[in-house]
């Protein structure tokens, strides 16, 4: 399906442009879906708030320090209900761990990492499995160095350094060992994975082609389920939406139904438990276009792309799966500060071709109070029409690991890529 070979990291790498952090959604969620956290405002002031979501009734608890916080301060759950605060302070990053204290609130200082340059940016990963962990990313001019910013023993503890830019940032499996970022390197971005456990080994996750831009979007670690954005199969360069499977031999499928014109798609969660089914995962998909942003669901197995109106007060971006097929999309509005629309996004009847099943969303809030609101047709979008599966075109020998017992241990498969 895509590389995924252990290569000998290039000693040389030339001075890139200045980085590029993709923007995360407006709440970070953990892991297991208990707690979130996000920056929320009050007239023109910041302060910390964490979401308690896995409680019969979603509700929020303030955490505001002794004064408002100041731009680029950013926040993360962790999975004991107390949120990371990282803090930008005059070419320092300082982090601390926040709780809530009765009517106050608790802070828990960790250190802090200098950069060597003043004007590195440092951002927190995506919050890890177990939720014990905190990792962050500082992009230096040649490279990146990774950091355990919380949990470690002492402090923020340096992890390794990464030669070339690296981005994005996506966590491969369900023990928070292997961290998948896109690394730029010469003008070019590949997807690589950093085993946390190997003192760092970085080898390669995703090449598609030797010119392509390969980004890891999304992963699920129950199914293997793989969301990628690549230009490989557009002639012009555009960057499409994708999937894969970590470890098959099938090759990496771009479905026409995920190229909407004048709209990007953003895939933001997946259903997991579907162990031995990837193509059954619901696909949560942030779509933003001309008429605003909204909400989209899409299954590997299907050749439609359902759209639901984004319920009011929807963080963007800003979501989770249940097992059973239960989309969560976290919102805050005025009149309701903290609550969760829970849209029941089954499989439609049928074939692939079937017509769009209706979905049922409700919203539960902090006070108890519950808000049925019935859901109409999705936001005018032109979706292609369906068209005959391509032959596959084999781009590249190029071999691909399952990455479990041990991280990147080559196979031997073909490079394959798919449009239909």
């Amino acid at each position: 399906m895509t590389a995924c070979a252990i290569e000998a990291i290039e000693p040389m790498i030339e001075a890139m442009a200045e980085d590029r952090f993709s923007p995360g959604a407006e709440l970070a969620i953990t892991a297991d879906g208990a707690y979130a956290a996000r920056l929320a405002r009050n007239g023109d002031s910041w302060f910390p708030e964490r979401w308690t979501l896995d409680g019969p009734e979603p509700y929020a608890v303030p955490l505001p320090g002794n004064q408002p916080e100041e731009p680029g301060t950013q926040v993360l759950p962790m999975g004991d209900g107390r949120v990371l605060i990282h803090r930008p302070i005059d070419g320092r990053h300082t982090f601390a761990l926040l709780y809530p204290t009765g009517p106050g609130t608790g802070e828990l200082p960790l250190g802090a990492v200098e950069c060597p340059d003043a004007g590195t940016p440092l951002r927190l990963l995506p919050p890890a499995p177990g939720g014990d962990r905190a990792y962050a990313l500082a992009v230096g001019r040649r490279s990146t160095t990774v950091w355990l910013v919380a949990g470690g023993a002492f402090g923020p503890e340096y992890v390794t350094e990464v030669p070339g830019r690296c981005s994005g940032g996506v966590w491969l499996d369900r023990t928070g060992r292997l961290l998948a970022l896109d690394r730029e390197v010469g003008g070019r971005t590949k997807a690589i994975v950093v085993d946390l456990e190997r003192d760092g080994e970085v080898s390669l996750l995703l090449q598609i082609s030797a010119e392509s831009n390969d980004r890891l979007l999304l992963a699920d670690a129950d199914s293997g389920l793989l969301l990628i954005g690549s230009d490989a199969p557009s002639p012009g360069g555009q960057e499409r939406l994708g999937w894969g499977v970590l470890g098959s031999t099938l090759p990496v499928r771009f479905p026409e139904c995920l190229r909407i014109d004048g709209c990007a798609l953003t895939p933001f969660a997946i259903q997991p438990g579907q162990v031995l089914t990837p193509e059954s995962c619901g696909v949560a998909l942030r779509v933003d276009g001309p008429a605003g942003s909204w909400v989209a669901v899409w299954r590997p197995s299907e050749r439609q792309v359902r759209h639901l109106p984004a319920p009011e007060g929807w963080l963007p971006g800003a979501g989770l799966w249940s097992r059973d097929g239960e989309l969560q999309l976290p919102c805050a509005t005025g009149e309701m500060p903290c609550g969760v629309a829970r849209v029941r996004a089954g499989r439609p009847e049928g074939s692939a071709e079937g017509a769009t099943s209706e979905s049922e969303m409700g919203t539960g809030t902090g006070t108890g109070m519950e808000i049925g609101a019935g859901m109409g047709a999705g936001p005018e979008a032109a979706l292609p029409a369906p068209v005959a599966v391509a032959r596959p075109v084999p781009l590249q020998q190029a071999p691909l690991g399952r990455l479990v017992a041990k991280a990147g241990k080559p196979g031997n498969e073909v490079t394959k890529l798919v449009t239909n």
